[in-house]
């Protein structure tokens, strides 16, 4: 008996969302590991570049990979360093900095009741609650943390996968029906991720080191700390440098008032439109456009996957997603769904 198309085609479409579903079920329940995979995956491909002009170079691949693993652990060391010294004189003075803003927020309310404008003293001491701020973005960073306290499991995975990616394209082409264009498409699609999280990581970098420099020459404190803050939430799309924002904000209001609040408000705003909005897509190209749509869902569902770890990698894996389905005529219709109105 013939089967229907129709019928053939729904059955497929089915056990497709049926393995889907599983799938991701089981990758919530592994999110543990998974989790550390997907940074040491993100840490390579940062590190590929700087593998792959050593071996030009003619160094040993051993001695470039202890080059390149020295590197990250130096950075790491130097990052936790400045973050922890930071955090423990902020908290020190957390009681101090509520303190200051709650009159703030009161005298607030006494001035909008001047003008006959009623304001709840509990909602302006709630709006203006760093406490609350601090701890959202305390329990993110120690979830990050905790994520990141298997160091040896995710320095190991990336060295092995520094020492894989000589062979890798060989195995592609020994296992692949076509191995040209199995390997033309395999290398568009890991120069195209690479440039795209080596940029991100790139301008991350200078909205941090603008940061900084400004939020020095204001006289704000801890600059250091609110330029990592900056760095690591730009990864984050869209509420990102919103979180960021907002207690360098707060904090400026406190030492300084309200002008020095509105500069950093202005710093915020300028830094991430000029590198997210001018500097960022002309380096990378309209090829890694997305839905701005997409992005926000994208944040939304690797968040709830993987936590905040997918927070910060949900835009890195909706490009390796796009990127990987715009290589075949059967799944560039998910691509396309993915990407934003100038690439259609």
């Amino acid at each position: 008996m013939p089967i229907d198309p129709v019928n053939h085609s729904a059955l497929r479409a089915l056990l497709a969302m049926a393995a889907l579903v599983i799938v991701l079920a089981g990758v919530k329940t592994a999110e543990a590991v998974v989790a550390p995979l997907l940074i040491a995956l993100f840490i390579a491909a940062i590190s590929a570049p700087l593998m792959f002009f050593l071996t030009r170079q003619r160094v040993p691949q051993v001695v470039s990979l202890i080059i390149v693993l020295m590197t990250i652990i130096a950075f790491g060391l130097l990052v936790s360093s400045m973050m922890g010294a930071s955090l423990d004189g902020f908290s020190k003075n957390l009681p101090q900095y509520q303190h200051s803003l709650s009159n703030i927020g009161s005298n607030l309310a006494a001035f909008l009741s001047g003008y006959g404008l009623e304001a709840n003293a509990a909602e302006m001491k709630r709006l203006f609650d760093l406490s609350a701020v601090m701890g959202f973005v305390g329990t993110t960073f120690n979830r990050v943390l905790g994520t990141l306290t298997n160091t040896f499991l995710i320095l190991l995975t990336v060295a092995f996968i520094l020492l894989e990616l000589g062979s890798f394209k060989l195995k592609v082409m020994r296992i692949a029906d076509d191995p040209v264009k199995s390997m033309a498409r395999f290398e568009h699609f890991s120069s195209t991720l690479n440039r795209y999280i080596v940029i991100k990581s790139l301008m991350s970098f200078i909205t941090g080191l603008v940061v900084f420099f400004a939020l020095y020459l204001l006289d704000i404190d801890y600059p250091v700390m609110w330029a990592i803050m900056a760095f690591l939430l730009n990864f984050v799309p869209n509420i990102g440098s919103i979180i960021a924002a907002v207690p360098a904000v707060l904090l400026g209001l406190i030492q300084h008032g309200p002008d020095t609040a509105l500069i950093i408000v202005l710093v915020y705003l300028g830094v991430n439109n000029i590198v997210g909005n001018m500097v960022e897509p002309r380096l990378m190209g309209r090829s890694l456009g997305l839905s701005s749509l997409v992005v926000f869902f994208s944040l939304v569902f690797w968040g709830w996957l993987l936590g905040p770890i997918g927070m910060f990698l949900s835009v890195p894996l909706t490009m390796t997603v796009k990127i990987a389905t715009e290589e075949s005529d059967e799944t560039r219709w998910i691509s396309d769904i993915l990407s934003s109105e100038e690439e259609l």
